[in-house]
């Protein structure tokens, strides 16, 4: 509610033009909210223009978005799930998991969050009874930014829009003149399965491989490969105090018992993990010696790293990472430790589940 309470607030404000983008955009109370807002400043002139990712909105109205086109707000599906109207190379598994919110050039919004009421407090998950726990509200993290590294997502955004051909957009400012806010040093990195690498993955495995006190990461779904898996360990193996908040449940059971076949190599290297409780933790966070952070959109999974495209911002300042270190120890506070000892007792059918979530871990 709070990231929202912001961008309503900034989308407000916007004098120029307005660039979203976003996986998930649902017909819901939070969806009509924002499109509420965003056919108003089109009325007043604020060019706005709008990506989605068709699968992540599969079960969004067309009229949803129909309204919003004929209104002038330039709307663009990502990688359309139907291949007849594709505007270029089609590949289904290529996914739009950005959430990014930009206003004026001069603001960004990003992080975990998608435009949806599963974030409102008291909504109900989109799980089935057995799985939920009740009703409560969705974890999760996003950044406001300011300053020169703006431009830098605004670039992300702009290239999206073009690698998907989308129509011609109005001519606005998109790169105003920005000046130096802040001492922190940011960095915007964005990965797409076009890239003969993923950024965001070297960059984090590089951080970790680094680390000299501490590794704390947050993050919904957790399929490492072997290569992360490595550096968590090798990382706690040298006395660095390695720590991972993971969710107690998920809307994937298959990720999440994925995740959970690696908890019993990872406690045997020295690293400890904790379920996060109260909340379906949907946060991508990570802080690392207490100076380097980093927020986004990338999860630690296959999907993230090869097929996704994503965005991270990531921080060097020491203000910062204390403000995430605070973030970090309340989410700890509501979670529970994975005991190794009572991990290895754990019941058989739970095993049993681990073992055949992984031959699928790759596709998740």
């Amino acid at each position: 509610p709070a990231t929202c309470e912001a961008m309503f607030a900034a989308i407000t404000k916007a004098q120029d033009h307005i660039n979203m983008e976003s996986y998930i955009i649902e017909d819901d109370t939070v969806g009509q909210a924002f499109a509420e807002l965003l056919l108003a400043q089109q009325r007043r002139g604020v060019q706005v223009n709008l990506i989605y990712d068709s699968v992540g909105a599969f079960n969004t109205s067309r009229p949803f978005f129909d309204r919003l086109r004929q209104a002038g707000v330039a709307v663009l599906e990502f990688n359309p799930v139907n291949p007849l109207t594709a505007r270029g190379s089609w590949q289904l598994n290529n996914r739009d998991h950005r959430k990014l919110l930009i206003v004026d050039g001069r603001t960004v919004f990003l992080g975990g969050i998608n435009i949806s009421g599963v974030y409102s407090s008291g909504s109900i998950f989109r799980l089935s009874p057995k799985t939920r726990p009740g009703p409560a509200a969705w974890r999760d993290t996003d950044l406001q930014i300011g300053g020169q590294v703006v431009a830098e997502f605004q670039k992300l955004f702009l290239q999206t829009w073009d690698k998907q051909h989308g129509p011609t957009l109005a001519a606005k400012n998109y790169f105003p003149t920005l000046i130096e806010v802040g001492r922190d040093i940011v960095r915007a990195i964005g990965s797409t399965p076009d890239d003969p690498y993923s950024l965001i993955y070297l960059t984090l495995i590089s951080a970790i491989g680094n680390a000299e006190k501490q590794v704390y990461l947050t993050n919904a779904y957790f399929v490492p490969d072997l290569q992360l898996l490595q550096a968590l360990s090798d990382a706690a193996s040298r006395g660095v105090d390695v720590r991972l908040i993971l969710p107690s449940y998920s809307d994937s059971g298959l990720v999440f018992h994925a995740g959970r076949a690696h908890y019993a190599d990872l406690l045997q290297a020295g690293v400890h993990i904790f379920e996060r409780h109260g909340a379906l933790l949907h946060s991508k966070t990570a802080v690392i010696d207490g100076v380097w952070s980093t927020v986004g959109s990338t999860n630690l999974d296959w999907r993230s790293f090869m097929d996704n495209d994503e965005v991270n911002a990531v921080i060097l300042g020491r203000d910062f990472a204390t403000q995430m270190g605070a973030m970090f120890a309340r989410d700890l506070a509501a979670s529970q430790a994975i005991n190794p000892q009572t991990w290895a007792l754990r019941p058989v059918h739970f095993k049993l589940k681990e073992w055949l979530a992984q031959w699928w871990e790759r596709l998740l």
